[in-house]
């Protein structure tokens, strides 16, 4: 199929399915992150996912590309990064499989109504204004810093949107994790899995990846970490098998 790119853009190859996706030359793009949430994320056959934040669209497209789920749907504030993953979503075919809304995380409850989903995930900003300088790119500034949504508004609305039982995948940073943790709680999404991600083996962790199911009983299983460079610029087995190299 082909689409026509805007001034700056470029198309990557995302190595799932043959799926590409559009992103700025010099703007934000996805990173390990988003690729490892949706290594981490569970979405059965017949469930329906909402990513919050979705930005250029990667984690539905990815998720799309890696489970098994019935639908997938991405709620995206700003207008420039929404415009390019709905066009990413038509250029890998898959307008019948995933949607693209432009809104609000803050009023995820009111544009989609409660237990709407079966898993929701987000990658949302990791800073808040304790921590370090905003990006004078809008659109950076808005996807590190905590601009225009807050982790208790991410937490809330992604509670909201659950259905009773549905899972809450969020990838994080772990200097946040009492904050993350003391949130999840408070909303009634209970903490069940935790998986930190070291750069190196003898490195501290700087990436966290939680699910949380809405309702659950109160148990944690912290899983063996996830180690990303075997070597300098060599990626662990894992870290290829997650990106489909």
């Amino acid at each position: 199929m082909i689409i026509n790119l805007k001034e700056h853009e470029r198309i990557d190859e995302l190595h799932r399915n043959g799926y590409r996706i559009i992103q700025k030359e010099n703007g934000f793009c996805f990173g390990m992150d988003a690729v490892l949430l949706s290594g981490f994320a569970d979405v059965r056959p017949g469930e329906k996912a909402l990513d919050l934040g979705t930005g250029t669209g990667i984690i539905p497209i990815l998720l799309e590309a890696k489970t098994k789920g019935e639908h997938f749907t991405g709620l995206e504030i700003q207008e420039e990064m929404a415009d390019m993953a709905s066009r990413s979503v038509e250029l890998n075919g898959l307008k019948d499989r995933i949607d693209i809304i432009r809104g609000d995380i803050k009023e995820a409850g009111l544009i989609f109504g409660g237990a709407s989903f079966d898993v929701v995930t987000t990658n949302p900003p990791y800073m808040n204004d304790c921590h370090g300088l905003k990006n004078p790119d809008e659109a950076k500034a808005i996807a590190r810093h905590e601009v225009l949504c807050t982790l208790d508004d991410v937490v809330r609305e992604g509670a909201r949107v659950l259905r009773p039982g549905g899972r809450f995948y969020m990838v994080h940073r772990p200097h946040r994790l009492i904050e993350i943790i003391t949130a999840l709680t408070a909303y009634r999404l209970e903490p069940k899995r935790m998986k930190l991600v070291h750069p190196f083996v003898d490195k501290e962790a700087n990436m966290v990846l939680i699910e949380a199911v809405r309702g659950g009983r109160s148990m944690i299983k912290v899983e063996k970490p996830l180690i990303v460079y075997r070597e300098q610029g060599v990626y662990t087995d894992e870290i290829y098998d997650i990106y489909g190299y």
